[in-house]
């Protein structure tokens, strides 16, 4: 049984993630059950053909879907946001109450899916595994969205309290993992399984002359972000980097907190050369990153952000599209072992553009990257990396 608020339809890493690998589950012979609410992410509203009902069973690739009500707000606002997480840990676990399972697997980054998950534990009498993709309240702090307070540290007691629960802890990154030992658990509990990509799905195409056509993108070298818009993002770096350059257009496909800001700056300050799409179906998403040039991916400049390694690195590597990374610590790391594109100090301008000139005046740099990125992705390759979690699991079961 899997605890997450998000799923598909819904289009973020957690959801595809959680899918993918409970897709793989199935295939291997295994009866998988998600918990999670109606779709709403991030906009806040129940996606056309849902109603947010108390409960709803439905079969998705042979994983069955339990769907509970939550209250639901815009991936914007603390407070409203704290009310929805909340929410989704108490029906989940009345719904948890009465599904058969011999494992629990509750996801975080905000921990009280993990709260729905222990408490299950403790009522089931069945072992729980925490799946860790982000340290849940650190980022809280690390994008400035709440002060040090004696509500954080509740949240922080409550999450060394989950880590100390679980029978086992699987982390995203290896940062991940060594911050987590630093609070005193056993380093042998916590294993990691890292993001990866879905290279059925993600392959090399040409780009779409009628998308170009369509969204205003011909004749202009096309650097995309594609994914949340979130405070973490710093997507008001990006366009002030771009804005500028007359041969180059900066694509940003998604949706989140900071998506109204950045709409209205590019309106404020009359941009023609940035695009701001809404975000689109798991399906199409690969159509869009092949208009891409160059993608971007970036965060704030936070010691934090060193620890994490964004999803998209692994679905544009996997299309042969060159990276201007903006994330240092371990996502360096990765990117530069394969040789999947270049790196900038995040939030410095200056350096962006150098890294941006050397990229596109240097053919066999451009082709050494995309080479980067194909060896990247086989070494991350989806299906393998399900196949590790699930030995997690099985050895957690017996």
């Amino acid at each position: 049984m899997f605890l997450s608020d998000n799923f598909p339809p819904e289009v973020n890493a957690p959801a595809t993630r959680t899918f993918e690998h409970c897709r793989e589950w199935v295939k291997a012979g295994h009866e998988v059950t998600v918990i999670t609410c109606f779709p709403n992410y991030p906009q806040g509203r129940v996606y056309p053909g849902y109603k947010n009902s108390l409960c709803k069973t439905e079969w998705m690739d042979g994983i069955k879907v339990v769907r509970v009500w939550s209250y639901m707000t815009a991936n914007k606002g603390f407070i409203k946001r704290i009310i929805d997480f909340i929410s989704f840990s108490v029906t989940s676990f009345i719904a948890g109450l009465f599904q058969k399972c011999d494992v629990i697997v509750a996801t975080s980054p905000q921990f009280f899916t993990a709260l729905s998950g222990r408490t299950l534990h403790f009522f089931k009498r069945r072992p729980w595994i925490m799946e860790v993709r982000d340290l849940w309240p650190d980022s809280i702090k690390a994008v400035g969205a709440m002060k040090e307070s004696f509500v954080l540290k509740y949240f922080s007691k409550e999450e060394l309290w989950c880590y100390k629960s679980a029978r086992k802890i699987v982390v995203v990154t290896n940062s991940f993992k060594r911050e987590i030992s630093n609070k005193g658990i056993p380093a042998e509990k916590i294993s990691v399984v890292k993001n990866g990509a879905n290279t059925d799905l993600f392959k090399p195409r040409a780009k779409s002359p009628e998308l170009l056509k369509k969204l205003g993108l011909e004749g202009r070298r096309v650097l995309g972000y594609v994914g949340t818009l979130g405070m973490a993002h710093k997507i008001d770096f990006l366009i002030d980097c771009v804005k500028d350059l007359d041969d180059y257009a900066l694509m940003i496909l998604g949706n989140g907190a900071e998506r109204d800001n950045i709409k209205q700056k590019i309106e404020s300050e009359g941009l023609k050369n940035i695009v701001l799409i809404d975000s689109v179906p798991k399906e199409l998403v690969p159509e869009y990153i092949a208009l891409q040039d160059a993608a971007l991916v970036n965060l704030r400049k936070s010691p934090l952000f060193t620890t994490v390694i964004p999803s998209k690195i692994f679905e544009t590597a996997s299309m042969r599209i060159p990276i201007l990374l903006g994330v240092d610590g371990e996502a360096r790391e990765m990117v530069e072992e394969f040789g999947a594109g270049l790196f900038y100090e995040p939030e410095n301008k200056a350096e962006f553009l150098e890294r941006l000139n050397t990229l596109f005046s240097s053919k066999e740099v451009y082709e050494a990257c995309c080479d980067g990125g194909e060896k990247l992705a086989e070494a991350y390759d989806r299906k393998r990396l399900a196949a590790e979690m699930l030995n997690i699991i099985a050895e957690v079961a017996r």
